[in-house]
């Protein structure tokens, strides 16, 4: 038997696994995605380290049916396989998780209470928790948390004009995409990328969106806030919407749950365009509604870059990463055209990089170090 280690990142439509030897988390033996999940079109595909790859359509599968499939895989194609640790990600971690934190019953009620704060995802990620502790009751289990990248920021970017005892009481701009981030700035380290002289942007774009500003490695500041509402328009989520609007509907008659689930499942991509929350159906259509939707994107996209500049004094480089950042290249040569009077470092304009996020390889580390007991 080999004692390996397992990473599980699970997004709001996508389930994301990867497998190394605990001694060399960074060699993955088999890795694998779920997309697309609950439509018609959803995917799995699996890869192993010998080239070989596989591919399922499993139309309408949710992010539980597409675990299990997972999960199942690997008991029956890798039996010599020993999980001792496996990594979680979890998007919301309040203000009280800033680092991977080993996973407990009461680390877990604790996740439970912050679901509210990210109902799309946390019931995923806590789902998979659950369902991996099953499978793996032998392992040890480590949640690794979006949010703790941005712990620390100035409190200009960190607090809401409100009154001061909501920023006490946890109310404060946390920001996500943190383990994507913490990946693609561990990567250019380990490049020799001049990291801590370089004002950076990440802009990860794919179901969820957001830029963040990297000052010296670390977030300064970044376009979603409280919730993974905030910022940039998302397949199905608004983006920065005026406070005022939520008040009008409540006034209105609309209930707090039909309002909740208008920002987080129908706004957007697929609320502006009526269509499609995915990139590769607006692209590929002729309806205008479809161009506005993009336009409408890559606009939104275009001011969260300035605001991050703004946050830095100036931008070197941009990082485009996610679905949309990594494979839509008309998306980001829009993006860019709208950036071009930006000067960058020498003023020949900004720099940009296309890099992946790499989520899983942050998660096996945190594996391979708890399965170590350290």
């Amino acid at each position: 038997m080999t004692d390996a280690v397992l990473a599980l990142n699970t997004g709001s439509s996508s389930v994301k696994f990867s497998v190394a030897p605990a001694s060399a988390p960074g060699a993955s033996l088999l890795w694998g995605a779920a997309e697309r999940l609950s439509t018609e079109k959803a995917m799995i595909t699996l890869h192993s380290h010998d080239g070989s790859r596989q591919e399922q359509s499993v139309p309408g599968a949710t992010h539980a049916d597409a675990l299990q499939r997972l999960l199942a895989i690997l008991q029956t194609d890798r039996p010599d396989l020993r999980m001792t640790g496996v990594g979680h990600r979890i998007v919301h971690g309040g203000h009280r998780f800033t680092a991977p934190e080993p996973v407990t019953p009461e680390v877990l009620a604790a996740l439970e209470d912050i679901v509210p704060l990210a109902p799309l995802h946390q019931p995923h990620g806590i789902g998979a928790i659950r369902a991996a502790q099953d499978l793996f009751p032998d392992a040890r289990h480590v949640a690794c948390f979006d949010t703790a990248f941005h712990a620390g920021k100035p409190f200009e970017h960190d607090a809401y004009a409100l009154p001061r005892p909501y920023y006490d009481e946890g109310i404060r701009r946390y920001g996500f995409h943190g383990l994507a981030c913490q990946s693609i700035c561990t990567a250019l380290r380990a490049e020799g990328f001049p990291l801590d002289t370089t004002r950076l942007a990440i802009a990860h774009l794919g179901n969820g969106c957001s830029v963040t500003a990297v000052e010296n490695g670390r977030s300064k500041a970044t376009s979603m806030g409280f919730s993974v509402l905030d910022g940039l328009t998302m397949g199905t989520r608004c983006g920065a919407l005026d406070p005022g609007v939520i008040l009008h509907l409540l006034r209105t008659g609309h209930s707090a749950e039909e309002i909740e689930t208008q920002l987080y499942y129908r706004s957007g991509l697929l609320g502006l365009s009526g269509l499609s929350g995915d990139m590769r159906d607006l692209t590929a259509s002729d309806r205008p509604e479809a161009a506005e939707a993009v336009s409408h994107f890559v606009a939104r996209v275009v001011g969260e870059v300035c605001r991050a500049a703004g946050a830095m004094g100036g931008l070197d480089v941009l990082v485009f990463s996610g679905g949309i950042g990594e494979n839509a290249a008309p998306i980001r040569t829009a993006i860019m055209q709208g950036l071009a009077f930006l000067p960058g470092r020498d003023g020949s304009g900004v720099e940009t990089m296309v890099r992946a996020a790499r989520e899983e390889d942050v998660l096996l580390r945190a594996a391979a170090q708890v399965s170590k007991g350290r």
